[in-house]
This record gives structure tokens, C-alpha cells and sequence, in this order.
């Protein structure tokens, strides 16, 4: 037999099992509205179950000018101009570093073309201000087309956890490229904790 629940005004709403199965239904202990298909409401990060990353920070930055490096320094990259930055986590004008605010396993991508001085590149991802994961050019590999891609996934607090873009090069000056299509950094989160 259907369960018919009438509106307060009109319509109503029909509850119907299908074949001999018994279903169930349960209702939590507190009141709200229940989000379908239909409804107009916004589903924010904390609505969602644990280790859903939903909605969850990303962002997207790169160099807008050259920058020129020393040999045989690890230097942090300037990555001054945003593509993107969904939850205004991404500081580009002082610590150029990426402070996610929501607990969780990030995706973080770093990417340094080789300029035509470029020997020994490396890239380097930081977590709060020491190395997490490097990408070196194969030996003998300089100049153009020499980059680097840094990928790593990366458990962050949500709170304190900070990001940033490091490049080393033994060999003379590097130019790290400026530019949209150049030197890029860029995280989302994968996973929530």
C-alpha cells in the first residue's frame, strides 16, 4: 500500500515500494531540507560526506615576468598572477604559496620550461618550507626543452600546511619563463580528509 503525504496547500507526495522487497527509509534527528535534482540550494564542502572532495580548493598561477635565478641556489618561483583560485587560497602578491583551508589530499602540479642555459633543472614542490618532491631533467638533456614536471599528492592540514614552487639549476643563470604557457603552479583538492 502507498504512503500519500498531501501538501499544505495542494499537491502531494507518493511513497510507493516496488515489488516484495522491504525498503527502508531513515530520517536523522534533525530538521532542514532535503536537496534533490530540483532543488536551488547550494551544497557547500561542509554538507559533504568525509573524504568527498566536492567543492574543495584549486587553484591555478603562473609567472607574469621573467625571473632570473643563481646557480646552485634553490629559489622560490614568484608565481604573481592567478588563473584561477576557487577558495582565495593562493597568496600572489607576498609568500606566492598555496594555504588550502579544507583538510585533505591535494593533486599539486609545478612546471619549469628550460631556458637555453638550463642545466641540472629541478623543480621542487615544498610543504611548509622544506622539499616534498623534486623532478630533475635526465642527464645531458640542457637548454630548451629541458622542463621540468613536478607531480605529487599531498596531505595538508586544512589550517597551517602551505605550498610553494622551487627551482635549482646547476649551470650558469637560469631564466625561468614568464608567461601563461611557462613556469605554472596549480593544486585542487582529490580527496577531503
Amino acid at each position: 500500500m502507498p504512503l500519500i503525504l498531501n501538501g499544505a496547500t495542494s499537491g502531494s507526495t507518493t511513497i510507493q515500494a516496488t515489488d516484495a522487497v522491504t525498503q527502508t527509509i531513515t530520517l536523522p534527528n534533525n530538521t532542514g531540507t532535503v536537496l534533490t535534482t530540483a532543488s536551488s540550494g547550494v551544497v557547500t564542502q561542509a554538507m559533504l560526506s568525509t573524504n568527498v572532495a566536492g567543492n574543495g580548493p584549486a587553484f591555478s598561477a603562473y609567472m607574469s615576468a621573467t625571473q632570473t635565478v643563481t646557480s646552485a641556489t634553490s629559489t622560490k618561483l614568484t608565481f604573481n598572477t592567478k588563473v584561477f583560485d576557487t577558495n582565495s587560497n593562493f597568496d600572489s602578491t607576498t609568500n606566492y604559496r598555496f594555504t588550502p583551508t579544507i583538510a585533505g589530499y591535494y593533486q599539486v602540479t609545478l612546471l619549469i620550461p628550460g631556458a637555453a642555459n638550463a642545466t641540472g633543472l629541478t623543480g621542487a614542490i615544498y610543504k611548509n618550507g622544506s622539499a616534498y618532491s623534486y623532478a630533475t631533467v635526465s642527464a645531458g638533456i640542457t637548454g630548451f626543452g629541458s622542463g621540468v614536471i613536478c607531480n605529487a599528492l599531498i596531505s595538508m592540514n586544512g589550517t597551517t600546511d602551505y605550498l610553494e614552487g622551487y627551482v635549482y639549476t646547476t649551470g650558469g643563470l637560469l631564466q625561468a619563463f614568464g608567461g601563461a604557457t611557462n613556469t605554472q603552479f596549480s593544486a585542487f583538492l582529490a580527496r577531503s580528509a
